[in-house]
């Protein structure tokens, strides 16, 4: 007898489909995008085999679309992600995520001594990668350097 080696989980019908996250980033992509709070359906799987990853995880949500500045975080988060737009149950748009060279105002520079956390000054950062691959933030007033572990969303 052939035993299923899938799993099978409906298709949404609008929303996005966020894939290709490392397994062990689909909880905090899950808590960076509030997705916890949402009135949407939200299925996510964790540790799922992947022939190019290994491991992934991936997450759908009903009725939802993304800005902007959502996917930037996403992109600090899980660069390796994809998103894919979803409408009448078929694919509108599939793309890699990109890390942006600059972000605004959504993460908080770690220095206490920054401007940014005495005054009501927005966060700028120059997004860096370093030999690994892994994402640092350069402060735009500071100049200190915020690694990927110790980002802070605001």
């Amino acid at each position: 007898m052939d035993k299923r080696k899938e799993l099978i989980v409906s298709a949404i019908e609008n929303g996005t489909v966020i894939d290709h996250i490392p397994a062990d980033k689909v909880f905090e992509v899950i808590k960076i995008l509030d997705l916890e709070h949402s009135k949407n359906s939200v299925y996510f799987g964790t540790n799922l085999e992947s022939k190019k990853y290994g491991r992934k995880g991936i997450i759908k949500i009903s009725d939802k679309y993304f800005d902007p500045e959502d996917i930037n975080k996403i992109a600090l988060v899980a660069p390796s992600a994809s998103l894919i737009e979803i409408k009448d149950y078929e694919v509108i748009n599939k793309h890699s995520i990109e890390i942006p060279d600059h972000i605004d105002s959504i993460v908080k520079c770690f220095n206490p001594n920054c401007v940014t956390n005495k005054e009501n000054v927005s966060t700028k950062f120059d997004v860096l990668r370093d030999d690994n691959g892994k994402v640092n933030l350069k402060c735009h007033y500071c100049e200190k350097y915020t690694t990927g572990n110790n980002i802070e969303f605001i």
